[in-house]
């Protein structure tokens, strides 16, 4: 990922251009198929591209105990070193409540369902864009 900013005089930032390339594109693929093989549920998939420089997407997901969480994630991870993907940082894994995956540009997080319910991330990610928007109306 690449990420061209356009900056006035006084230092304000008026643009931001993201340039993916395919390789974001291929990562997002194989986690999705990857959580689909694992049995998850609820799959969402959240395009952060010019909302935030941590990733590229997001990918929530749900499994059904601690224990069917704890097995996607740790599939998830298998599937990517398969793949070539190395330094993957998992978080959450003891308790498999709500376990994260720092797959690169790709943020991964699974769920158990009254766990996703009560965080509501997806509802976070929503939002964003009118607070940018809000943002770049008062420079």
């Amino acid at each position: 990922m690449l990420k061209i900013k356009k900056i006035s005089k006084k230092g304000a930032i008026l643009e931001v251009t993201t340039v993916t390339n395919n390789l974001d594109k291929e990562l997002l693929n194989i986690i999705s198929q990857s959580v689909d093989d694992s049995k998850a549920t609820d799959i969402v998939t959240i395009d952060l591209k010019g909302k935030t420089d941590i990733a590229d997407y997001m990918l929530v997901a749900s499994g059904n105990s601690n224990r069917h969480v704890a097995s996607i994630a740790d599939n998830l991870q298998e599937s990517l070193k398969k793949h070539g993907y190395k330094n993957i940082q998992i978080e959450g894994l003891d308790a498999a409540d709500w376990v994260l995956v720092d797959a690169h540009d790709v943020i991964v997080h699974i769920f158990r369902p009254e766990v996703r319910e009560f965080y509501k991330i997806e509802k976070m990610w929503e939002e964003i864009p009118a607070l940018l928007s809000r943002q770049i109306e008062d420079l």
